[in-house]
């Protein structure tokens, strides 16, 4: 009988992980399970840091941002920063995690977090730790799950600053190019920009060529449209060369910070079109805010399906969104790869039939 459970955030924040933790903690009393959160990731798990978890620990959490817990996307517990002798070297504590959580009762794991922190789940349930993962991303690039929470709040603060940006690209005749996340895959780009109405999108999954992105330019001023929006996802890249890399972080479970795109589209262009460019990057604005009302659902649709998971036992899964229901699926199939944009996307080919072009 399940008695007691631990919960985590792990990776990158997003809206919608509060309303995950509050209804893991609500539906949890229905069942006399004690909750307890672990701080700052599979960071907290490693160093033992655990906090109980109440009715009282989530009251009013339902709208705020980011997670009670705090989070880390660099603490791998299989490959662990340590100092040993002056020098920083990455050592497996994994047996440590399960220790910890064994040394304190807990019969689960519930591991919220996107492909880096649901991998490292899946490789605790390999080696015997009861776990049950929730997707959560704004990247939308999770399989086996139709949505991940995050991704709709994400889509509305890019789609958000794209109104505003027509009105002063409108005013100045000038090409707006919006950078937004997303990493390896197009999601935010191709829905925000659908939303915000742009007239190019530029997305990992269609390498694009920078003649044809002036051409679609070009071809508006033709028809005395003075001004053009671009966004362009932050994996993007030209069809002869590579993503653009910020900077790359060691001990991460993704060290390869992507960004810059926008600054390199806006450079190509010049001189090839007659107008002016600004690139907006829209950066951790997408992480942050209050969850949207489809996302706080979602998020409590996922954290009471994740205590009925726990409850059952149907451990090494993933709670995921099939359709309309809330469903259950092997870790392995929700990290086998990337979720991406496939050529015959539906909302891909309806972008394409009102006439934004991706630049191929």
């Amino acid at each position: 009988m399940i008695k007691r459970i631990a919960v985590l955030t792990g990776g990158g924040d997003c809206p919608g992980l509060n309303a995950v933790i509050r209804a893991i903690v609500r539906s949890a009393t229905h069942h006399d399970i004690e909750v307890l959160g672990i701080l700052d990731g599979f960071k907290g798990a490693v160093e033992g840091e655990f906090v109980p978890l109440g009715l009282k620990e989530v009251s009013g959490i339902l709208p705020r941002g980011g997670t009670i817990l705090g989070t880390s996307n660099r603490d791998n517990p299989f490959s662990y920063n340590v100092m040993v002798d002056g020098k920083m070297v990455q050592e497996d504590r994994s047996d440590l995690v399960i220790s910890n959580i064994k040394d304190k009762g807990i019969d689960c794991l519930v591991v919220i977090g996107g492909d880096g922190s649901l991998s490292i789940a899946l490789e605790l349930a390999v080696k015997g730790l009861p776990v049950v993962g929730v997707p959560k991303t704004i990247d939308n690039d999770l399989l086996a799950t139709d949505l991940t929470f995050g991704f709709q709040s994400a889509v509305e603060t890019a789609q958000e600053a794209l109104d505003k940006l027509h009105t002063t690209a409108e005013s100045h005749h000038r090409v707006m190019i919006l950078e937004v996340m997303g990493r390896y895959a197009g999601w935010i780009a191709l829905y925000s920009g659908i939303a915000g109405g742009a007239d190019v999108i530029l997305i990992p999954e269609v390498p694009y060529d920078i003649e044809k992105v002036a051409e679609a330019i070009n071809d508006r001023k033709s028809k005395n449209k003075k001004f053009s929006i671009i966004v362009v996802a932050e994996g993007a890249k030209p069809g002869d060369g590579e993503m653009v890399v910020k900077q790359v972080f060691e001990g991460r479970t993704d060290p390869v910070k992507l960004g810059g795109i926008g600054e390199k589209v806006g450079r190509d262009l010049e001189g090839l079109i007659n107008l002016e460019t600004r690139v907006t990057v829209l950066g951790h604005m997408q992480r942050g805010g209050s969850p949207n009302t489809f996302d706080r659902i979602l998020a409590t649709r996922y954290g009471v399906a994740a205590l009925d998971a726990v409850v059952a036992k149907d451990f090494g899964k993933m709670v995921a969104l099939q359709g309309t229901s809330i469903v259950t699926v092997p870790l392995s199939e929700a990290v086998k790869h990337l979720k991406k944009i496939i050529p015959v996307d539906e909302v891909l080919l309806a972008a394409r039939k009102l006439g934004l072009k991706f630049g191929d």
